[in-house]
């Protein structure tokens, strides 16, 4: 699935969460909201990381790992679409970056 694909599904979702978030607190998340439940992700992912490293003892931390950085990756794409950024065209713009300042470091 190309970028622009995947972001629009993960704007679907988004919107459904909106309609859930409406339905309980009256109200959908604010983009502060948003991120806070990012934040939320994040945690989840560092003990699932933890996990892989030995430090925690989660069952099935492969299968778990892998939805939880696909639940990060949905929250950058949302708070990218939030916050109005061209997320494709930052990260190429970004990787060209780190590319080039890598590159410099790097001993011939």
């Amino acid at each position: 699935m190309e970028f622009k694909a995947l972001s629009e599904r993960a704007w679907e979702i988004r919107r459904l969460y909106e309609r859930l978030e409406t339905q309980r607190y009256g109200r959908p998340w604010t983009r502060e909201e948003v991120a806070l439940g990012f934040m939320g992700d994040v945690g989840d992912l560092m003990k699932l990381i933890q996990a892989k490293e030995g430090v925690r003892a989660i069952p099935d931390a492969d299968a778990k790992l892998a939805h939880e950085l696909a639940d990060c990756l949905w929250s950058v794409m949302t708070l990218a679409r939030l916050y109005e950024v061209d997320l494709e065209a930052a990260f190429t713009s970004t990787m060209d970056e780190l590319e080039a300042s890598v590159g410099e470091r790097l001993s011939p």
